[in-house]
Protein backbone atom coordinates (compact mmCIF):
# COMPACT_ATOMS: atom_id res chain seq x y z
CA UNK A 1 0.00 0.00 0.00
CA UNK A 2 0.98 3.12 -0.82
CA UNK A 3 1.28 5.71 1.72
CA UNK A 4 2.06 9.16 0.58
CA UNK A 5 1.53 10.95 -2.18
CA UNK A 6 2.76 9.88 -5.31
CA UNK A 7 2.23 8.99 -8.88
CA UNK A 8 3.54 5.51 -10.80
CA UNK A 9 2.71 3.98 -14.26
CA UNK A 10 -0.43 1.74 -13.07
CA UNK A 11 -0.22 -1.91 -13.92
CA UNK A 12 -3.19 -4.88 -14.83
CA UNK A 13 -3.60 -5.22 -11.19
CA UNK A 14 -4.71 -1.96 -10.98
CA UNK A 15 -7.54 -2.22 -13.62
CA UNK A 16 -10.25 -2.29 -10.86
CA UNK A 17 -9.53 1.03 -9.52
CA UNK A 18 -8.79 2.44 -12.24
CA UNK A 19 -11.90 1.43 -13.79
CA UNK A 20 -13.72 3.24 -10.98
CA UNK A 21 -12.47 6.37 -11.16
CA UNK A 22 -12.70 6.43 -15.21
CA UNK A 23 -16.46 5.56 -15.08
CA UNK A 24 -17.33 8.00 -12.34
CA UNK A 25 -17.61 10.80 -15.04
CA UNK A 26 -18.13 8.12 -17.68
CA UNK A 27 -18.81 11.16 -20.50
CA UNK A 28 -16.09 13.03 -20.28
CA UNK A 29 -13.62 10.43 -20.05
CA UNK A 30 -15.27 8.39 -22.72
CA UNK A 31 -12.46 7.88 -24.98
CA UNK A 32 -10.28 6.62 -22.20
CA UNK A 33 -12.38 4.20 -20.72
CA UNK A 34 -13.02 2.82 -23.89
CA UNK A 35 -9.40 1.77 -24.38
CA UNK A 36 -9.20 0.15 -21.10
CA UNK A 37 -12.01 -1.40 -21.60
CA UNK A 38 -10.93 -3.13 -24.85
CA UNK A 39 -7.00 -3.20 -24.00
CA UNK A 40 -6.66 -3.45 -20.23
CA UNK A 41 -3.49 -1.20 -18.67
CA UNK A 42 -1.11 -3.61 -20.63
CA UNK A 43 0.68 -0.83 -21.93
CA UNK A 44 1.65 -2.21 -25.12
CA UNK A 45 -1.87 -3.38 -25.73
CA UNK A 46 -3.15 0.24 -24.77
CA UNK A 47 -1.18 1.95 -26.65
CA UNK A 48 0.25 3.86 -24.17
CA UNK A 49 1.02 4.45 -20.64
CA UNK A 50 -1.63 4.86 -17.52
CA UNK A 51 -0.41 7.12 -14.92
CA UNK A 52 -1.99 7.16 -11.75
CA UNK A 53 -1.63 9.60 -8.70
CA UNK A 54 -1.92 8.58 -5.19
CA UNK A 55 -3.03 10.59 -2.53
CA UNK A 56 -2.69 8.71 0.96
CA UNK A 57 -2.26 5.24 -0.41
CA UNK A 58 -5.78 5.68 -2.40
CA UNK A 59 -5.62 6.16 -6.34
CA UNK A 60 -7.30 9.47 -7.13
CA UNK A 61 -6.55 10.81 -10.53
CA UNK A 62 -5.34 9.40 -13.79
CA UNK A 63 -3.20 10.48 -16.68
CA UNK A 64 -3.29 8.59 -20.11
CA UNK A 65 0.31 9.10 -21.98
CA UNK A 66 -0.36 7.76 -25.35
CA UNK A 67 -0.73 9.15 -28.68
CA UNK A 68 -2.62 11.78 -26.55
CA UNK A 69 -1.83 13.16 -23.28
CA UNK A 70 -5.15 12.86 -21.51
CA UNK A 71 -5.63 14.32 -17.46
CA UNK A 72 -8.59 12.06 -16.06
CA UNK A 73 -9.87 13.51 -13.00
CA UNK A 74 -6.92 15.42 -11.89
CA UNK A 75 -6.66 17.18 -8.74
CA UNK A 76 -4.22 20.56 -9.26
CA UNK A 77 -1.70 17.91 -7.08
CA UNK A 78 -2.12 15.21 -10.12
CA UNK A 79 -1.84 17.72 -12.50
CA UNK A 80 1.46 18.98 -10.99
CA UNK A 81 2.95 15.85 -10.56
CA UNK A 82 1.70 14.55 -14.10
CA UNK A 83 3.26 17.67 -15.82
CA UNK A 84 6.91 16.42 -13.97
CA UNK A 85 6.36 12.92 -15.29
CA UNK A 86 5.71 14.12 -18.76
CA UNK A 87 8.91 16.61 -18.49
CA UNK A 88 11.47 13.92 -17.69
CA UNK A 89 10.12 11.78 -20.49
CA UNK A 90 9.88 13.88 -22.83
CA UNK A 91 7.02 14.95 -25.53
CA UNK A 92 5.72 11.64 -27.48
CA UNK A 93 2.31 12.71 -28.06
CA UNK A 94 0.50 14.60 -31.00
CA UNK A 95 -1.67 16.17 -28.85
CA UNK A 96 -2.76 17.11 -25.56
CA UNK A 97 -6.82 17.02 -24.37
CA UNK A 98 -9.35 16.61 -21.75
CA UNK A 99 -11.27 18.21 -19.60
CA UNK A 100 -10.86 22.42 -20.11
CA UNK A 101 -9.61 23.10 -16.31
CA UNK A 102 -6.78 20.35 -15.87
CA UNK A 103 -5.86 20.81 -19.55
CA UNK A 104 -4.91 24.51 -19.35
CA UNK A 105 -3.16 23.56 -16.14
CA UNK A 106 -0.87 20.89 -17.66
CA UNK A 107 -0.32 22.95 -20.81
CA UNK A 108 0.98 26.23 -18.33
CA UNK A 109 3.21 23.39 -16.89
CA UNK A 110 4.30 21.94 -19.68
CA UNK A 111 4.54 24.89 -22.03
CA UNK A 112 7.65 26.24 -21.41
CA UNK A 113 9.87 23.02 -22.09
CA UNK A 114 7.17 21.72 -24.95
CA UNK A 115 5.98 24.90 -26.65
CA UNK A 116 5.28 26.47 -28.90
CA UNK A 117 1.81 24.29 -30.11
CA UNK A 118 0.74 24.21 -33.27
CA UNK A 119 -2.48 25.24 -32.16
CA UNK A 120 -4.55 25.70 -28.81
CA UNK A 121 -7.94 25.23 -28.33
CA UNK A 122 -9.08 26.49 -24.64
CA UNK A 123 -12.63 25.94 -24.74
CA UNK A 124 -14.63 22.91 -26.70
CA UNK A 125 -17.94 22.90 -25.65
CA UNK A 126 -18.99 19.44 -24.43
CA UNK A 127 -22.70 18.48 -25.21
CA UNK A 128 -24.65 15.68 -24.51
CA UNK A 129 -28.19 14.01 -25.15
CA UNK A 130 -30.31 10.93 -23.95
CA UNK A 131 -32.72 11.66 -26.62
CA UNK A 132 -33.05 13.00 -30.21
CA UNK A 133 -34.95 16.14 -30.90
CA UNK A 134 -38.32 15.73 -32.48
CA UNK A 135 -38.31 18.30 -34.36
CA UNK A 136 -35.30 17.01 -36.71
CA UNK A 137 -36.18 14.15 -39.51
CA UNK A 138 -33.05 11.90 -39.88
CA UNK A 139 -31.83 11.34 -43.13
CA UNK A 140 -33.09 8.06 -44.46
CA UNK A 141 -30.02 7.36 -46.70
CA UNK A 142 -27.74 7.74 -43.65
CA UNK A 143 -26.04 4.58 -43.55
CA UNK A 144 -23.71 2.14 -41.82
CA UNK A 145 -20.08 2.00 -44.07
CA UNK A 146 -19.78 -1.37 -45.71
CA UNK A 147 -16.00 -2.44 -45.38
CA UNK A 148 -15.86 -3.14 -49.12
CA UNK A 149 -16.71 0.55 -49.07
CA UNK A 150 -13.27 1.97 -47.55
CA UNK A 151 -12.34 3.75 -50.81
CA UNK A 152 -15.36 5.60 -50.55
CA UNK A 153 -15.36 6.23 -47.14
CA UNK A 154 -11.26 7.39 -47.03
CA UNK A 155 -11.27 10.62 -49.49
CA UNK A 156 -13.69 12.19 -47.15
CA UNK A 157 -12.36 11.11 -44.06
CA UNK A 158 -8.83 12.38 -44.82
CA UNK A 159 -10.54 15.73 -46.07
CA UNK A 160 -12.34 16.01 -42.67
CA UNK A 161 -9.30 15.18 -40.61
CA UNK A 162 -7.25 17.77 -42.33
CA UNK A 163 -9.76 20.41 -42.35
CA UNK A 164 -10.58 20.17 -38.79
CA UNK A 165 -6.81 19.64 -37.77
CA UNK A 166 -4.63 21.49 -39.76
CA UNK A 167 -2.67 18.21 -41.15
CA UNK A 168 -3.28 15.53 -43.31
CA UNK A 169 -3.44 12.10 -41.68
CA UNK A 170 -1.34 10.75 -44.56
CA UNK A 171 1.66 12.52 -43.65
CA UNK A 172 4.88 10.58 -41.99
CA UNK A 173 3.45 6.99 -42.21
CA UNK A 174 1.65 7.45 -45.17
CA UNK A 175 -1.69 7.22 -43.78
CA UNK A 176 -1.50 3.64 -42.71
CA UNK A 177 -2.52 4.14 -38.95
CA UNK A 178 -5.47 6.83 -40.19
CA UNK A 179 -6.61 4.03 -42.50
CA UNK A 180 -6.55 1.16 -40.28
CA UNK A 181 -8.66 3.14 -37.59
CA UNK A 182 -11.12 4.54 -39.77
CA UNK A 183 -11.18 0.56 -41.10
CA UNK A 184 -11.57 -0.72 -37.56
CA UNK A 185 -14.60 1.94 -36.58
CA UNK A 186 -16.58 0.99 -40.29
CA UNK A 187 -15.89 -3.46 -39.21
CA UNK A 188 -17.14 -2.36 -35.96
CA UNK A 189 -20.35 -0.88 -37.69
CA UNK A 190 -19.70 2.31 -36.08
CA UNK A 191 -19.05 4.43 -39.26
CA UNK A 192 -21.91 5.86 -41.03
CA UNK A 193 -22.27 8.06 -44.09
CA UNK A 194 -24.95 9.28 -46.83
CA UNK A 195 -23.50 8.54 -50.37
CA UNK A 196 -24.64 9.95 -53.38
CA UNK A 197 -23.43 8.59 -56.97
CA UNK A 198 -20.36 7.05 -55.46
CA UNK A 199 -19.40 10.08 -53.30
CA UNK A 200 -19.71 11.02 -49.41
CA UNK A 201 -22.40 13.67 -48.87
CA UNK A 202 -22.49 13.76 -45.45
CA UNK A 203 -20.42 11.07 -43.01
CA UNK A 204 -19.82 11.01 -39.10
CA UNK A 205 -18.90 7.68 -36.84
CA UNK A 206 -19.07 6.84 -33.42
CA UNK A 207 -15.58 6.86 -31.95
CA UNK A 208 -15.50 5.80 -28.47
CA UNK A 209 -18.08 3.60 -27.22
CA UNK A 210 -19.06 1.87 -23.52
CA UNK A 211 -21.73 0.64 -22.15
CA UNK A 212 -22.61 3.72 -20.17
CA UNK A 213 -21.80 6.57 -22.79
CA UNK A 214 -20.13 6.54 -26.77
CA UNK A 215 -18.79 9.78 -28.65
CA UNK A 216 -19.75 11.07 -31.85
CA UNK A 217 -16.64 12.22 -34.02
CA UNK A 218 -15.46 13.05 -37.97
CA UNK A 219 -18.91 14.51 -38.71
CA UNK A 220 -18.21 16.14 -42.12
CA UNK A 221 -20.41 17.86 -45.21
CA UNK A 222 -18.80 17.49 -48.27
CA UNK A 223 -17.93 21.42 -48.94
CA UNK A 224 -20.61 21.57 -52.20
CA UNK A 225 -23.01 20.45 -49.92
CA UNK A 226 -23.53 22.95 -47.23
CA UNK A 227 -25.72 25.04 -46.22
CA UNK A 228 -28.65 22.60 -47.51
CA UNK A 229 -28.97 21.10 -43.36
CA UNK A 230 -27.65 17.92 -43.93
CA UNK A 231 -25.33 18.08 -41.04
CA UNK A 232 -29.09 18.22 -39.00
CA UNK A 233 -30.60 15.48 -40.56
CA UNK A 234 -27.65 13.09 -40.99
CA UNK A 235 -26.50 13.74 -37.42
CA UNK A 236 -30.24 12.74 -36.09
CA UNK A 237 -29.46 9.61 -38.04
CA UNK A 238 -26.35 8.72 -36.53
CA UNK A 239 -27.98 9.82 -33.21
CA UNK A 240 -30.13 7.47 -33.45
CA UNK A 241 -27.94 4.50 -34.26
CA UNK A 242 -26.30 5.25 -31.31
CA UNK A 243 -28.62 5.19 -29.06
CA UNK A 244 -30.51 2.18 -30.11
CA UNK A 245 -27.34 0.46 -30.65
CA UNK A 246 -24.36 1.72 -28.23
CA UNK A 247 -25.20 3.87 -24.79
CA UNK A 248 -28.04 5.31 -23.58
CA UNK A 249 -25.94 8.62 -23.49
CA UNK A 250 -24.19 10.37 -26.45
CA UNK A 251 -21.36 13.14 -26.48
CA UNK A 252 -19.60 15.42 -29.08
CA UNK A 253 -17.27 18.03 -28.00
CA UNK A 254 -16.76 21.07 -30.96
CA UNK A 255 -14.96 24.49 -31.40
CA UNK A 256 -16.58 26.97 -29.88
CA UNK A 257 -16.07 29.32 -32.72
CA UNK A 258 -17.79 26.73 -34.77
CA UNK A 259 -21.55 28.73 -34.36
CA UNK A 260 -23.16 26.63 -37.11
CA UNK A 261 -22.16 23.53 -35.79
CA UNK A 262 -23.02 24.17 -32.24
CA UNK A 263 -25.86 25.32 -33.37
CA UNK A 264 -27.46 22.67 -35.61
CA UNK A 265 -25.78 20.24 -32.65
CA UNK A 266 -28.54 21.56 -30.16
CA UNK A 267 -31.46 21.51 -32.71
CA UNK A 268 -30.75 17.52 -33.03
CA UNK A 269 -30.77 17.74 -29.40
CA UNK A 270 -27.88 18.23 -27.78
CA UNK A 271 -27.12 20.38 -25.12
CA UNK A 272 -23.91 21.74 -23.12
CA UNK A 273 -22.35 20.19 -20.10
CA UNK A 274 -18.80 20.96 -20.12
CA UNK A 275 -15.43 22.13 -22.49
CA UNK A 276 -12.67 20.37 -23.56
CA UNK A 277 -9.34 21.79 -24.40
CA UNK A 278 -6.65 20.40 -27.31
CA UNK A 279 -3.24 21.70 -27.17
CA UNK A 280 -2.15 19.79 -30.85
CA UNK A 281 1.65 19.37 -31.85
Amino acid sequence: MLTQTTTRVLEPGDLGAALAILESDPVSNAFVTARVRAAGLDPWRLGGEMWGWYADGRLTSLCYSGANLVPICATPDAVRAFADRARRAGRRCSSIVGPAEPTARLWRLLEPSWGPARDVRPHQPLMVTEQPSPDIEPDPLVRRIRKDEMDVIMPASVAMFTEEVGVSPLAGDGGLLYQARVAELVGAGRAFARIEDGKVVFKAEIGAATPQACQIQGVWVAPEHRGRGLSESGMAAVLRYALADVSPVVSLYVNDYNAPARAAYRRVGFREVGAFMSVLF
